[in-house]
């Protein structure tokens, strides 16, 4: 049997959903802040996860001069895990031409969001992952590399895209696990403060290449409808981009007059992909660095709070500033009288 490899570190507490004040579920994880090299803030431990679909922006800049070509669209479908929705679909499948399409290994999926009743076959395009897998086969062509076989470790795009890594973590980085991605391609292991690093050296280089622009010009291709990433993207005026990865991984490039060496935000649910639980932690770290963007859609009968260790204690002041969820939003946790003056009666 394969031997496991787990992380020395302990997931703590991000996040209470309380009914009337008192906690009812925790969601744990951890969270890692870098600005430049330096480590600002860690909490829940330096856990070992994979990147997932996080990396995209590092592992699209392995083509970004041979991509450089492709409509704004294009490059931001490149970078996405899209719902799969119409839009998408047009955009991915304009990347390369209908005899290509083919070539596409991404596994046969239906939209990750769905409305109504679904009477639609399984199709590789409507993966979360194709427009992703098409710039690559396009990248592959343009550098005169296989097409075949490019979801393979051993294949010129995977060493390519830890080279890219490396010019980040160093050149003698190497990930402890290289495992198969839910789409098929390589996803390598490294500790959510890693992935901040990379993240942050996303802001100082955001000039380098097209994918910050591309990822802020057309957002909900990044994402789609009520996604974390393309709602963060909407509302913070160019200065952050942000991605989320599979099973709990949400990275935030942050460009801030207070880090003028870049800031990188990682956060990771310990349960995996949980879009509220992320969505509320980031509510939070952005807001207390002055950006704000929606609330998610509210809990049912209860109210999220965070654990304020979640913030580096130089901004923890403020966060009594923000508040995840709406003033609207009804108390249905309690009855709207004092049942006490009723005991004694």
């Amino acid at each position: 049997m394969a031997q496991h490899v787990y992380s020395q570190d302990q997931w703590v507490p991000l996040v209470d959903y309380r009914r009337n004040g008192v906690a009812e579920c925790t969601i744990h994880g951890s969270i890692a802040w870098v600005s430049g090299r330096e480590l600002i803030h860690s909490f829940g431990g330096n856990v070992l996860c994979y990147g997932r679909s996080m990396m995209k922006p590092y592992m699209v800049k392995v083509f970004a001069k041979e991509l450089e070509d492709l409509s704004w669209e294009q490059k931001a479908i490149a970078v996405s895990s899209h719902n799969g929705d119409t839009e998408h679909l047009r955009v991915v499948s304009s990347i390369l031409s209908e005899s290509e399409l083919g070539l596409v290994q991404t596994p046969l999926s239906l939209p990750l969001m769905q409305f109504g009743q679904q009477r639609r076959r399984p199709r590789r395009l409507y993966h979360s992952c194709s427009g992703e897998h098409a710039a690559i086969l396009r990248g592959c062509k343009k550098k005169g590399w296989s097409r075949v076989g490019y979801v393979w470790p051993h294949h010129e795009f995977f060493l390519a895209y830890i080279d890219q890594v490396r010019t980040v973590l160093g050149k003698d980085w190497e990930p402890k696990v290289v495992a198969k991605d839910g789409c098929g391609l390589p996803t390598l292991s490294m500790n959510t403060v890693e992935l901040a690093t990379l993240y942050a050296d996303l802001v100082t280089k955001k000039n380098d290449d097209w994918v910050w622009e591309a990822m802020i010009r057309h957002p909900d291709l990044v994402g789609g409808f009520n996604r974390l990433d393309s709602t963060i993207l909407k509302s913070c005026e160019g200065k952050v981009i942000a991605k989320e990865g599979a099973d709990g991984l949400l990275g935030l490039a942050v460009e801030h007059p207070d880090f003028p060496n870049g800031l990188g935000i990682v956060i990771k649910v310990a349960h995996g992909w949980d879009m509220r639980a992320s969505w509320y932690v980031a509510r939070y770290a952005l807001g207390v660095l002055g950006f704000q963007f929606r609330n998610p859609y509210p809990l049912d009968r209860q109210k999220a709070f965070l654990v304020a260790e979640c913030i580096p204690p130089a901004l923890r002041a403020k966060i009594s500033d923000i508040q995840p969820w709406d003033d609207w939003d009804p108390d249905r946790d309690r009855w709207q009288f004092d049942y006490k003056e009723f005991l004694d009666a």
